[in-house]
């Protein structure tokens, strides 16, 4: 069994995808990307993410959508999205979906850190 946290990426942008990959492998953690929701979910990583960041909007499944079809499933993974055009409203649906939050891009990488280690850590 895995003892490695494993956080999957999914963005179309194939430098956001990178540059988070690069960001979490630096923290001891194992990165899978993914260029689209429906690419993560036929993945075997749907089975073994301790912690998701998708982009807001994809092609085809959006991250709201990913989201729901992952508690159609059963799957509450922790999810952090994020996105170019944040707005109170889409933050809202998505934490009333259980989703962490929503970050605005560029990163702020520390935020993110942050948000990893929290989600992480599990229920207090």
């Amino acid at each position: 069994m895995q003892d490695t946290p494993i956080i999957s990426i999914v963005d179309d942008d194939q430098s956001v995808r990178a540059s988070l990959d690069d960001l979490v492998s630096s923290l001891g953690y194992v990165a899978h990307t993914f260029v689209s929701a429906e690419q993560f979910l036929e993945s075997p990583q749907i089975e073994t993410t301790s912690f998701l960041i998708s982009d807001v909007q994809l092609p085809g499944f959006s991250g709201f959508e990913l989201q729901q079809a992952l508690l159609k499933r059963g799957y509450t993974t922790p999810i952090l999205f994020i996105t170019a055009y944040p707005s109170a409203a889409e933050e809202l649906r998505a934490i009333s979906a259980g989703a962490m939050g929503i970050l605005r891009k560029p990163l702020d990488n520390q935020l993110l850190v942050e948000n990893i280690e929290i989600a992480l850590k599990g229920p207090a």
